[in-house]
């Protein structure tokens, strides 16, 4: 979080108008040093983690601005990312929301956007077809592996890393869904956008580092869990009880792929069985989730990252940011 408020100060300063931090009661000691290094920015203490969308919720109802930014506490930015998109979001009244472009330690070019999730596109990537056909619109929906993120074009998602909001979007399709512990909350919030008119853009003309960005098949059981959770909780949300089934089936045949494909690795591939068995056992993880019923009733509470938060003052439109 210190790397993201420094970088933010030193490369936007002149740009935001109020930064707002939420922490959801970390133990490390961070909000004594944020109070101490960065006294000009307002700090919210939860007294209990109350989870990514509720925090995210509670900054946003403490800006009062044109716009509201969300960022990730683990981002780091590089140059003053801010002012294009304001000036893409003045330019274009029918755009709610716009993403920079995610970039990785390595300065590589991470994943930012998706598609809404389909019975067809989950189909595709349960059997890997998304990675078979790279550049196949029709196998490479949900990921959208055909998408290279380098040119500014409209999409259904921006994943919840960093984000620019119009406040009367906000005000007409209402905060991030709170039910949504971690994870889930980008693509319900983007949903809602797109259902309410609002157009989401991703924008290559802006990028920022995130540390976060790398594969979640590298995040440990207990957050590859909460997804799935979350994941069940959009569909049941948006397309009802025959809708979240179709989700655990097609997750239950991509869990029982890998779990064959894991297995056969490990077995003949000596050098590969610390990986695979790090597979094997959430591929087994999730099938028994998907098959008790009783587990499937809340995720695994973990610790969400602490928020950062972005807004626009009404009177001179410059952002104002809250972690």
């Amino acid at each position: 979080m210190l790397e993201c408020l420094e970088s933010l100060r030193e490369h936007c300063k002149n740009v935001y108008d109020e930064v707002i931090i939420v922490d959801n009661a970390s133990t490390d000691g961070t909000p004594a040093v944020v109070a101490e290094r960065f006294p000009e920015f307002k700090l919210i203490c939860n007294s209990e983690n109350l989870g990514f969308a509720k925090a995210n919720n509670i900054g946003i109802a403490h800006c009062s601005a044109n716009y509201v930014g969300l960022v990730n506490s683990d981002v780091k930015f590089t140059n003053d990312c801010l002012s294009p998109m304001l000036r893409f979001l003045a330019q274009n009244p029918a755009v709610g929301m716009v993403g920079p472009k995610m970039l990785g330690p390595d300065d590589k070019v991470r994943r930012s956007t998706m598609r809404f999730p389909t019975v067809w596109n989950n189909f595709s990537r349960a059997l890997a077809l998304d990675i078979a056909f790279k550049r196949s619109r029709w196998f490479g929906g949900l990921l959208m592996s055909d998408f290279d993120h380098q040119a500014t074009t409209p999409v259904e998602v921006l994943n919840g890393w960093f984000v620019l909001v119009r406040r009367t979007a906000i005000d007409r399709v209402g905060p991030l869904d709170p039910d949504f512990f971690m994870y889930g909350e980008d693509v319900d919030w983007c949903y809602r956008f797109r259902q309410a008119g609002n157009q989401i853009v991703f924008f290559a003309d802006a990028q920022a580092i995130h540390y976060g960005g790398a594969s979640s098949s590298n995040a440990p059981l207990r957050f590859y869990l909460e997804q799935c959770f979350a994941n069940s909780q959009y569909w049941l949300k948006h397309h009802g009880r025959a809708g979240q089934l179709s989700f655990l089936a097609t997750t239950a045949l991509h869990h029982f792929v890998r779990l064959v494909a894991a297995a056969f690795a490990y077995a003949f591939i000596p050098t590969q069985r610390a990986q695979r068995r790090d597979k094997i056992k959430r591929s087994l993880a999730c099938l028994r989730w998907i098959s008790h019923p009783q587990h499937r009733q809340s995720g695994v509470r973990s610790e969400p990252d602490r928020p950062l938060r972005i807004a626009n003052s009404p009177l001179n439109n410059k952002p104002s940011m809250n972690l």
